[in-house]
């Protein structure tokens, strides 16, 4: 205790040091005064400015510690807002994803619809017509595809079940598409043409400036690889179809008498060797003309050696040629079907006698009608079937 004691009057006669009597003579005009300031008196003083300096210190160190504590406040606020408008940004882009993800499942169900309707006569309003059992399957059908989360929100996973059952449909009319595609592949090919060909030539003749797709929110996007195997298979069973529509297999004259075939033979004029690129039917003069296959008549005049000539173009390449005839009973631009009369036999121009000279040519190039003519029933009835639904897709477009 006593050093303690001793510790603390040091600090005491060091501080009473710093404080002395002090006396100060001021002189003025002549005269001297005294200005007396005591040890006491600036002990005083200085204790007054030091609690005045520790009052200010005291106060500057609240405020540094308020501004400290509103700082993090307003960090921890600022902190709370950004997470905030992140968590609505994530909102609006999800909403946004769900509502592109809808409207371009209805741009997928309206091409779906189309291509069922085209092309397999199904009415659309009729697929629609029960949306409470559309509505019940989509439900209680699993989801079936890896590409989206189970743990999505109800919505999303309305929309995946949807996306799913449309691909489903997808691959559904693919398959369908293929068969009547190849069925069609086969009875051209029995014809004797090339469907490969066929196929090649109609693609060359497509172009056009590049227009990405774009859903109903306006991005572009990709249709998926199903949809678009899809269009390009109906791409290839409409060709085949539409060439086999084309081709001429209903007899050009109601006559028995085939009086000169295709290929190389005597000329009846010269006896020289010579090519015959057509079919002559003998038969009275005035007997009807008919169209092989539904067409539109390009030409009706005369030809150099064909005399009085018709001729009907059926598409896909295809072209009837009937000459030496004794008159005519169509014009050009006029729209005919399979078995309409269309000119008279006769005798006109490089003619031994009354018959009907019967051409067919494929891109300009005469080939054997024969073949055409004398088609076996399978080919004729794939043939029947792709003329019911050209002629169906035709209607519609007309209406």
């Amino acid at each position: 205790m006593s050093s303690k004691s001793t510790g603390l009057r040091h600090w005491r006669q060091r501080f009473s040091a710093l404080f002395q009597d002090h006396e100060i003579f001021i002189r003025t005009h002549g005269h001297v005064r005294f200005l007396r300031i005591s040890a006491v008196w600036q002990k005083r003083v200085a204790l007054i400015a030091g609690v005045v300096l520790l009052a200010w210190a005291g106060a500057t160190l609240a405020v540094l510690i308020n501004q400290l504590l509103t700082a993090d406040e307003r960090a921890a606020v600022a902190q709370q807002q950004a997470a905030a408008a992140a968590s609505e940004k994530r909102i609006a882009q999800y909403r946004d994803r769900v509502a592109e993800t809808a409207a371009d499942l209805e741009e997928r169900q309206a091409l779906l619809e189309g291509v069922a309707e085209t092309h397999f006569g199904i009415d659309a309003e009729a697929m629609a017509a029960q949306p409470a059992a559309a509505a019940a399957a989509a439900k209680a059908e699993p989801l079936q595809t890896s590409a989206i989360d189970p743990n999505l929100p109800p919505e999303a996973q309305a929309l995946a079940r949807l996306e799913a059952r449309q691909e489903r449909f997808a691959s559904r009319l693919l398959a369908a598409v293929n068969i009547r595609a190849a069925n069609a592949e086969d009875a051209v090919a029995q014809l004797g043409l090339n469907p490969a060909a066929i196929v090649r030539s109609a693609a060359a003749g497509r172009g056009g400036p590049l227009v990405p797709y774009k859903g109903r929110m306006g991005k572009a996007k990709a249709l998926g690889a199903s949809f678009a195997a899809l269009e390009g298979a109906l791409f290839r069973m409409e060709v085949l179809e539409r060439t086999l529509v084309a081709v001429p297999s209903g007899n050009p004259a109601d006559v028995l008498m085939m009086s000169s075939g295709f290929g190389y033979r005597s000329d009846p004029f010269t006896g020289g060797a010579a090519m015959h690129s057509g079919l002559d039917f003998r038969g009275p003069i005035g007997t009807p003309i008919l169209a092989a296959a539904p067409g539109r008549v390009s030409f009706v005049g005369a030809k150099s050696g064909y005399g009085n000539v018709v001729e009907v173009d059926h598409g896909q390449g295809i072209m009837t040629r009937y000459a030496h005839l004794s008159g005519f009973t169509s014009k050009v631009g006029a729209q005919v079907a399979a078995g309409q009369q269309i000119a008279k036999m006769g005798s006109t121009g490089r003619s031994t006698g009354s018959h009907l000279h019967f051409e067919v040519r494929l891109n300009g190039v005469a080939v054997n009608p024969r073949r055409f003519l004398e088609a076996k029933a399978d080919v004729l009835e794939v043939k029947n079937d792709a003329r019911q639904r050209v002629g169906a897709i035709t209607a519609r477009g007309a209406r």
